[in-house]
């Protein structure tokens, strides 16, 4: 497996681009990536060539999260501004806007089948899910404090949620925290199953596999990727080789692989088999905040792609194979 480097948009936005995601393909037109930056927009992109497609604005502050919609119709996009902004991918129309406190928006992501949006909730410890249908709020999956917590310790500070990720078949629901723990639930009963342990420090993006909906993947500002069984609450692997915070990790279609993106200015390619990088990607000029694998699917694809963003305001482009 490698990763080769296809193209590289060096002024892709004004600003840090802190979020990044591919809409899937429709019937009239192929996948598209989706960028948010600090310079408050998010900017739509042909795959292939990375020739901008359209620009949205909306946000009055840096844009910290994108979201797409199984469908490719939809998408979202989530902004410091504490509002979440829901439109139609073709033609930039305004869906739904949700609001929420200040800080309690961070990551988010639509669940398999595209019937609910969950939302890392920040600063209120807990997760929104709001239906897709409505868009009404429907529950707040909340983190448990830690039994031995007094009542004096600022212990809600600690369980800030900065990444959700569900799993394949749409049944769990992943968070991560800024104290290091990442807390799984049962979506259908709303109920919090248990902790994952491991980190020390924030978990920044999570992801689980495509082939085993067991498996999970962390990224964490300790600088290791962890692989957890998440049903078992065991740890299967740590991986380790970043020079610094790993802001995002994605996995690829067919599961083998994994990338990263880090603080270390580095995309890391990492086989799963040998639980190890197999290759270092140094094209960014600053920290890399998103990677993201492009999704099977669509008409004449055949290749894998992989996309990342930067602080540098840059996005590439690598072909996966």
């Amino acid at each position: 497996m490698k990763l080769a480097g296809l193209k590289s948009n060096e002024n892709a936005h004004d600003e840090s681009v802190w979020a990044v995601t591919w809409v899937p393909a429709t019937e009239s037109r192929p996948a598209l990536l989706l960028t948010g930056s600090l310079d408050e927009t998010v900017k739509l992109w042909k795959p292939d060539e990375l020739v901008l497609q359209q620009t949205n604005t909306g946000h009055c502050l840096g844009v910290v999260a994108v979201a797409a919609h199984p469908s490719g119709i939809i998408a979202a996009s989530a902004s410091l501004d504490s509002f979440v902004r829901v439109f139609d991918v073709d033609t930039n129309a305004t869906i739904a806007t949700l609001e929420a406190p200040p800080s309690e928006v961070w990551q988010m992501q639509f669940d398999p089948k595209g019937s609910i949006l969950a939302v890392a909730g920040g600063s209120s410890a807990s997760i929104k899910l709001w239906d897709t249908a409505t868009w009404k709020l429907i529950d707040t999956l909340t983190i448990p404090r830690p039994e031995s917590a007094k009542p004096t310790d600022r212990a809600g500070n600690k369980k800030f949620v900065l990444s959700v990720a569900w799993s394949p078949d749409g049944r769990r629901l992943a968070c991560g925290s800024i104290d290091g723990t990442i807390s799984i639930f049962d979506v259908n009963r709303a109920k919090f199953l248990h902790h994952l342990e491991g980190h020390y420090m924030p978990v920044r993006s999570l992801v689980y596999s495509p082939v085993d909906p067991r498996v999970l993947f962390s990224a964490s500002d300790d600088s290791h990727v962890h692989m957890y069984d998440a049903e078992g609450k065991g740890l299967i692997g740590a991986m380790s080789g970043h020079a610094s915070w790993v802001l995002s990790v994605d996995v690829s279609p067919d599961g083998a692989a994994i990338a990263t993106g880090s603080s270390d200015k580095t995309v890391r390619l990492w086989d799963l088999n040998m639980r190890a990088a197999v290759q270092t990607m140094t094209n960014h000029t600053d920290q890399v905040w998103g990677v993201a694998f492009r999704p099977p699917g669509g008409a004449g694809v055949r290749a894998g792609r992989l996309a990342s963003v930067s602080d540098d305001k840059s996005i590439s482009l690598y072909d996966y194979s």
